[in-house]
């Protein structure tokens, strides 16, 4: 089975997978930590179903808007399904080469799909290209190193060699392509690298 298979056949499973009533409002709470502006355009990076989406639309006012882009036709058409709202632009894409205008986003969020990216080098260049200056670009997971790759060793074999590195990995890998670290660290709990697109 192929990578793209797998979370296509996948998709329908994943919001039961979620506590969503949990999930929302936390995410929703950390974006005011993470300092995202109302008025911001974000790019949610592999979207999935949408869960991140929907915390970042109601967060964001009326000016704000999201992009969201997903490998998964299937995920795509569920995050379609549930979210009708005029402010986000669904994208079926490959993170590797962004179908999107250079300097075009405030920020972006790769929640819970770095370790998937076969080539993370050339994604974090595309994010670079895509950020505006000054923008920020947030690797994200909401459970521990450990966890993530413990659920990807045991699932099937197209995700078994998706493991996430160490923040300060991921964060020389950002320095490389050009990002200014801002965090790098993990927790029991969590799992955050936040960089920044220096400004001229």
């Amino acid at each position: 089975m192929t990578k793209l298979a797998f979370f296509n056949d996948l998709a329908a499973r994943w919001d039961a997978m979620e506590d969503l009533d949990a999930l929302l409002p936390k995410l929703g709470e950390a974006f005011v930590q993470l300092g995202v502006g109302r008025d911001e355009i974000v790019l949610d990076l592999g979207c999935g179903t949408g869960n991140l989406t929907a915390a970042l639309l109601a967060h964001l006012s009326d000016e704000g808007r999201v992009i969201a882009t997903d490998i998964s036709p299937a995920m795509i058409a569920l995050a379609e399904q549930k979210i009708t709202d005029p402010r986000v632009t669904w994208l079926l894409g490959d993170a590797h080469r962004l179908f999107w205008p250079g300097a075009a986003c405030h920020r972006v969020f790769a929640y819970s799909v770095w370790p998937h990216f076969d080539d993370p080098a050339q994604v974090a260049r595309e994010i670079h290209r895509t950020l505006m200056p000054g923008g920020v670009l947030h690797v994200w997971h909401l459970i521990s190193r450990q966890q993530v790759n413990d659920i990807h060793t045991h699932a099937s074999p197209a995700v078994c060699d998706d493991l996430l590195a160490p923040p300060d990995e991921t964060a020389a890998l950002l320095a490389e392509a050009n990002f200014r670290i801002l965090h790098a660290g993990e927790s029991d709990s969590d799992y955050l690298v936040t960089a920044q697109k220096p400004a001229p």
